[in-house]
């Protein structure tokens, strides 16, 4: 009975590699892909790549609150197609497009008047040295050329997470495969100055993102229009913006969490990056590749929760709740286990990765611990992130919030803040003693899906 507690037969994971696979091979090419155009500007210099860093640390904080934004309608959209409702998929995309719309505006307009500012406070004095003020400069381009991929990027997120939602997972990823590629190639040409072209350094690295984004957007949306019988949600999309009141209403109830959640989360993350940095741009540029390196191993977990919440999401819009519930618990210690190989790969190729950056030893070596550091971690990661992802799926949003961006602010913050500036921890010590805190999550994470309150059919 516990091997059929744990562990599905082969038809269940059929079924998720169905869904898991398509979302992996995408996640995996773009983080590869990542890791180069990070190896390519670290080719520049130690300053460049920290400026590049510091720069898409800022930009992490509103991609990660365009993810939040259309996660709450997305708790509906896959409900609403698990209970065969068109319409009600049709309406959470039109919500996904306007709230994002309103926060790329804002968002626009924060990184023109602040910017400059906003990169200084990852700026610090430091025995290591280091020149501040062309880490400045560099960071500076990158984000005032990178705002112009933003409008691209909200577009085809909508868009790729409602047809993830309807368990389209194959056109995201084609869509995903060119758009990296075709930043591959630029950054190769636009970086060094290949083929002719001037040599534009972290403004190249900028320009070939925003050009990918924008192909990404342009592969989605010939191919819905070529084959528009197979994606029914978009057939009149824009016959009207209106959405229904109670819809709107039921949406920000559970979905505001969500946003406020991924928003506080993500600063929160730059706040901890912050705290880091005050022990100087060794730590920023060693911290820079380790979590570039370290996502290509992550994709495993992230790809797991998304199956959690097109899976598990289907189940409990169709009413299936204990189903669900034995879903949901497979996908959480298929993830583990998958996680045990990847973490034990990572531990392996820790010595060796940063070796490939036109960097300092001290960073190198700094960078290894770093990532040893990760992949140690990598199981506790994986089990909080489905953990999230379930309570999620069931509109446990508020409880969401408390787990994941409120712990971060009162206890990983504060202990980032104090051991960096009142011991005399190595940087390594204090990165290790921050990511220790997830222990604490693991526990509470175990007794709220355990206890099942998240078991929620919302599209009634």
């Amino acid at each position: 009975m516990k091997k059929n507690k744990f562990f599905g037969d082969r038809n269940f994971y059929k079924m998720v590699f169905a869904v898991v696979v398509p979302i992996l091979v995408q996640n995996a090419i773009t983080c590869f892909v990542g890791l180069l155009d990070n190896i390519m500007v670290g080719r520049i210099g130690t300053e460049q790549m920290s400026g590049v860093a510091i720069a898409n640390q800022l930009i992490f904080v509103f991609n990660l609150a365009v993810f939040g934004g259309i996660s709450g309608p997305g708790i509906f959209g896959a409900q609403f197609h698990g209970n065969k409702d068109t319409e009600g998929v049709r309406n959470t995309l039109r919500y996904k497009l306007w709230l994002c719309t309103a926060m790329l505006i804002i968002c626009v307009s924060v990184f023109v008047i602040w910017g400059e500012n906003l990169i200084s406070l990852f700026l610090s004095e430091s025995a290591d040295g280091g020149n501040l003020a062309l880490t400045l400069q560099q960071g500076k381009l990158y984000l005032n050329t990178m705002l112009f991929g933003l409008l691209p990027f909200v577009l085809s997120q909508s868009v790729a997470s409602t047809l993830r939602e309807t368990g389209e997972t194959v056109l995201p990823m084609k869509a995903g495969i060119v758009a990296v590629f075709t930043n591959l190639i630029l950054n190769y040409i636009l970086i060094f100055g290949n083929f002719g072209f001037p040599k534009m350094g972290v403004v190249g690295a900028a320009l070939a993102t925003v050009i990918s984004r924008y192909t990404e957007l342009v592969v989605i949306i010939v191919v819905m229009i070529k084959n528009r019988e197979n994606y029914p949600f978009a057939d009149g999309l824009f016959k009207t913006i209106k959405i229904p009141a109670k819809l709107v209403k039921d949406i920000t109830i559970k979905g505001s969490p969500l946003m406020i959640n991924e928003i506080m989360w993500s600063m929160g993350m730059s706040a901890i990056m912050q705290c880091y940095s005050v022990r100087g741009l060794n730590a920023v540029a060693a911290l820079n590749i380790a979590q570039t390196v370290s996502n290509l191993f992550d994709i495993t977990f992230m790809s797991m929760g998304s199956a959690i919440s097109i899976i598990v999401g289907q189940q409990l819009g169709a009413g299936e709740k204990e189903k669900a519930r034995e879903t949901d618990t497979r996908l959480i210690v298929f993830g583990i286990l998958i996680c045990v190989v990847f973490g034990s790969l990572l531990a392996v190729a820790a010595p060796v990765i940063p070796n490939i950056y036109n960097t300092t030893d001290t960073v190198k070596h700094l960078a290894t611990n770093f990532l040893w550091v990760r992949a140690l971690f990598m199981c506790v990661y994986s089990f909080v992130h489905c953990c999230y992802f379930t309570l999620r799926t069931g509109g446990k949003t508020i409880i969401t919030f408390l787990f994941d961006s409120v712990f971060t602010w009162i206890v990983c913050i504060p202990v980032a803040y104090s051991l960096a500036h009142f011991t005399n921890w190595s940087i390594v010590a204090v990165y290790a003693g921050v990511q220790a805190m997830d222990l604490i999550k693991c526990g509470t994470g175990f007794y709220l899906v355990k206890k099942g309150d998240w078991l929620n059919n919302l599209v009634e």
